[in-house]
This record gives structure tokens, C-alpha cells and sequence, in this order.
């Protein structure tokens, strides 16, 4: 009989989300009438903005005729889109790179993912608790972590963020060869300033680690003192690999698009002690497993970055920080504790005392019809607190907003 990869039966449960799913099915059945309202799931609720439609409307006219038809592209991206997000991401800011250092893909979550097969399996892996699941599950799924015990796996050094360090997580005690920073963060909606970002890169330095980086939510940034980009941060194009996404962005969350950008002078060392640009590996890495972004795709992103798609995003992504505020308003006045929800399109609450995540996710939903996210789904950190997203409608989160403020705790 074949063999399975054991690494597998390490991972607990099902993936977060799609418990919740099930819980939310489940109630539904039981009570048909109820008008549930999600601000679970991070996906949008907008549509793609008309720059964006029109640009695939044309790109798929181009594909039904025979001079413009586009068969197999080249799997790092069209050279069209990777220099759009070149100019409009990072040149615009002052950050020297090169077109062919980004990597258009189908997402920032597949990247994450797959991104780790390019390390040894006995690197050791850093990363922030609470934190988004792919990051460590991936990890488990490769074989890098040893038993679960607790609400953490052996192996994995694991960064709290907690009420204390205001959610940023201090520096390893030990020596960590990849680490995972999302800022703005998912869950917690906190985010790195320059001179707290500046401190991980002089410990990659020195560690000669590397810092996997994802910058999914940036376009939510607000404060002046929180980069958009690691490599704002000087010796970052050295140490750092960077994730970003055009879903929430751009509402590409059906879409699908995103890109990783790979600087070349980011190295890894073989057992021997010789040095590879990791970018290289990266390279082969995709042209062997990925086949691209479909073409129309790729046009619609470049229309993003157009004066009208630019305008017409950002319309969007403020109506999203407006739901934010409603939110944090609600939870204010039910007399709960936020944070969050500034810099980034998630609010991180500290249930009330007596009810842990999940106590609190069942009384949410049961007597609010509201759906959120168990904290302690994100790790042993997140036990006590609880992640609403700022992704839904106007109307629909002012009315989940109206019935939080309602609750008694």
C-alpha cells in the first residue's frame, strides 16, 4: 500500500476558515430565517472597479482574434504588468529594483506556501503568534516541526504578540534562519513603524536569515512612520523576500493576482558553504510548477495602476477603512477592547472575561447573527481575542455594527 506524508496528521483540525464555514452552515440549517452578516472571512465585497472591467473586456477581445491572440505566456509575468508594478509600487517610492526581480502569480497565499520548499528541512522557522495559518501549516505539511503539544508545534519559534508588546513582537532569543512578518499584520491589524522594521533587517544581517515578508494589506497603510515596503528599510533588498496581492487591493479576491518580489542579491548557502541567489531558485522554481496569470488577468492589473484605476481602487479601499471605524465605534460602545483597524482592514477585540474565542464566536453569532473569527484559530496568543474584517458592505456592516453595540457582556 502506498505510503502518506505523516507530516500531514500533525495538522490540527481542519483549515480555520472552513471550520467556521461549517459552524455557520450548520446554524443556518437550524435557523433558516436568520439573516447572518460575515465579517469573517478577509474576502471583499465590491466589485471590480470599471478601469479594471474594461481593460479585461478589451484584453478578451484581443484573445478572440488572431494577431492578438495570447497562447502560453512567461510564467514570471508579462513584462507589461511587471513594469507597471515596478514603476507605480516601488520606483515611485524611491526603492531600487528591477522589473524582472518581481514575479506575477495567482496569489500571495500560493506563494507564502510554496515558498518555503526552496529551504532545507531542518532551517528553523520563526514566526508571529497570533498568525496567519498557511505560514505555519505549509511548514507542517514540509516536515519542519516536531509533536503538538499546548497550541504549538515543537521546532517552530514562535514571536508573541500580545497586549504587552502592543502586538509587535520582539526580536528571537536564538537564532532563527526564515522568519514571517506580515505588516500590516493579519490578525491583530497592528503594523511595523520604520525604526521597529529596521531592527529585523540588522538581525537578518547579522543572522544571515531571511525574512519572508507579506505586504498583502499595505494600500491600508494611514501613519507616516509604517512603510509600505521592506525595502524602504536600507540592506532589505538583501535579506528580505516580499508578498503582495492585488485582492484586497483591488478586489481581485476571484480574480486572482498577486506578485513576490525576489531581489537578486537575497543568497542562500548550500551544505558546502557556496552561495545561490535565491532569486534564481525562485525562477526555476515557477518556470517548472507554474504556468502564469492568464493574460486578460494581467491586463486588468495593469489598469490598477492608471490614474482612473488608481482613483477608482482608492475609492474603494476608503470605504473600507470607513467600515473599520464603524466597527471599532460598535465594539467601543458594547464596552469592548479593540485594536487595529487603522492601518489595516482587521479589528483584533479582547473577548470579555469569562468567554474565550470560540464561547465568544458561538454568542456572536447566536444572539447577533454576526460571524467574525476565533483568535486562538490564529495560534495560542489569539486565545482571548477575536478578528472581525472591514470587508463587507456599507449597509451590512452598520447593521452587524448596530447589533454588536447592542450585546451585554
Amino acid at each position: 500500500m502506498t505510503a502518506l506524508n505523516e507530516n500531514y496528521l500533525k495538522l490540527q483540525g481542519s483549515y480555520l476558515f472552513s471550520t467556521v464555514a461549517q459552524r455557520v452552515a450548520a446554524y443556518k440549517k437550524e435557523n433558516p430565517s436568520a439573516e447572518v452578516i460575515s465579517l469573517g472571512i478577509g474576502d471583499v465585497s465590491q466589485p471590480l472597479v470599471p478601469a479594471v472591467v474594461e481593460a479585461l473586456h478589451k484584453a478578451c477581445e484581443e484573445m478572440g482574434h488572431a494577431e492578438t491572440f495570447r497562447g502560453y505566456g512567461p510564467e514570471q509575468g508579462y513584462p507589461f504588468l511587471r513594469q507597471a508594478i515596478l514603476q507605480g509600487d516601488y520606483l515611485s517610492r524611491g526603492i531600487l529594483l528591477s522589473a524582472d526581480e518581481i514575479f506575477v502569480s495567482d496569489g500571495a497565499k500560493s506563494d507564502v506556501a510554496n515558498f518555503q520548499e526552496l529551504f532545507a528541512l531542518d532551517v528553523r522557522v520563526a514566526l508571529q503568534d497570533p498568525v496567519y495559518p498557511v505560514y505555519l501549516d505549509t511548514n507542517v505539511m514540509a516536515g519542519r516541526t516536531q509533536s503538538y503539544q499546548n497550541g504549538r508545534y515543537g521546532g517552530i519559534i514562535y514571536l508573541p504578540c500580545t497586549e504587552t508588546n502592543r502586538f509587535v513582537p520582539a526580536l528571537p532569543r536564538e537564532h532563527a534562519d526564515i522568519i514571517y512578518l506580515c505588516s500590516p499584520n493579519n490578525p491583530t491589524g497592528t503594523a511595523f513603524t520604520k525604526q521597529e522594521l529596521q531592527k529585523w533587517v540588522h538581525y537578518a544581517q547579522e543572522h544571515k536569515s531571511i525574512i519572508l515578508f507579506d505586504s498583502a494589506y499595505e494600500a491600508y497603510i494611514t501613519s507616516d512612520d509604517v512603510p509600505h515596503s521592506i525595502y524602504e528599510i536600507p540592506g532589505a533588498e538583501r535579506v528580505a523576500v516580499e508578498f503582495r496581492s492585488f485582492s484586497k487591493t483591488a478586489g481581485f479576491t476571484g480574480t486572482r493576482c498577486a506578485y513576490t518580489v525576489v531581489p537578486k542579491g537575497v543568497q542562500v548557502t548550500t551544505r558546502e558553504g557556496k552561495s545561490v541567489p535565491l532569486h534564481a531558485l525562485w525562477l526555476r522554481r515557477q518556470t517548472t510548477k507554474f504556468n502564469g496569470v492568464p493574460y486578460i488577468v494581467q491586463r486588468a492589473a495593469e489598469a490598477v495602476y492608471s490614474p482612473e484605476g488608481r482613483a477608482q481602487t482608492q475609492a474603494v479601499i476608503n470605504g473600507y477603512r470607513e467600515n473599520a471605524v464603524t466597527i471599532l465605534t460598535a465594539l467601543r460602545c458594547a464596552g469592548l477592547t479593540a485594536y487595529g483597524g487603522g492601518n489595516a482592514p482587521y479589528i483584533w477585540l479582547k473577548t470579555p472575561k469569562g468567554l474565550d474565542s470560540w464561547a465568544f464566536f458561538d454568542k456572536l453569532l447566536k444572539e447577533a447573527q454576526v460571524v467574525g473569527t476565533p483568535g486562538v484559530g490564529f495560534g495560542a496568543c489569539g486565545e482571548g481575542y477575536f478578528r472581525l474584517t472591514a470587508f463587507n458592505t456599507a449597509a451590512l456592516t452598520q447593521q452587524a455594527a448596530q447589533r454588536i453595540a447592542k450585546l451585554s457582556f
